[in-house]
């Protein structure tokens, strides 16, 4: 029998996201509109909306579907908001965010995932991304300062120069520390180099490039 991806995407929607206590109705919205199977490898189509990580290759992962509700809550995108992605992925979360803004800036390490979320992201008609291929840790610097910055890999330590990327007002969800007990925050520019940390909730994921932590040695 053929899955009914309609029915299964309000599932994760009423039944994992929603009682997470994700309650924006324009973050619900969006994750009801995106069309997640769409963003996935072709074997994982029917996993699409399961309460796990899905591989993407690489070592990269798709974060599970109340990491990103929560995520996209604690943001509070706006429609006239301009936000940064660090690590494109599978382009879902970038067009979640496309979906609730005025524009998307998203890099990836990986040329591969760049094509294939240029690819997704056009045939589902969004027009206000814009995706490259760049290494965020040590060599990228946008053009301007965002209102929402997004960092999708880990780190152990928050690069300063992230924070500088942050409009005053503007608010950035990162996971750092060290695995497997990393923890969400939310840090918000508050102007005059104030900047207040917020924590979130506790997760795992795998580490952006050049941003894990440095090896012990052991003797």
């Amino acid at each position: 029998m053929a899955m009914n991806f309609e029915q299964a995407r309000q599932n994760m929607v009423e039944n994992q996201v929603r009682p997470w206590e994700v309650l924006d109705f324009r973050v619900l919205d969006a994750l009801s509109h995106v069309r997640r199977e769409d963003y996935v490898a072709s074997e994982h189509r029917n996993m699409a909306f399961a309460d796990l990580t899905l591989p993407l290759g690489h070592g990269e992962v798709m974060m599970k579907p109340v990491i990103e509700g929560r995520l996209l809550q604690a943001l509070e995108l706006q429609p006239t908001d301009t936000v940064l992605e660090i690590g494109t992925g599978s382009g879902f979360l970038t067009a979640c965010m496309a979906y609730l803004s005025q524009r998307v800036t998203s890099v990836d390490v990986h040329a591969d995932f760049v094509e294939a979320a240029r690819t997704r992201l056009g045939k589902a008609g969004f027009a206000n991304v814009q995706v490259d291929v760049a290494e965020a840790v040590n060599g990228y610097e946008p053009a301007g300062v965002f209102d929402a910055v997004v960092v999708t890999g880990a780190v152990a330590a928050i690069p300063e120069k992230f924070v500088r990327w942050l409009k005053v007002g503007g608010r950035m969800f990162v996971v750092h520390g060290e695995s497997p007990a990393q923890t969400a925050v939310l840090i918000t520019h508050e102007g005059d180099g104030r900047f207040r940390e917020e924590s979130l909730f506790e997760t795992d994921l795998p580490y952006l490039a050049h941003a894990a932590p440095v090896k012990r040695f052991v003797l």
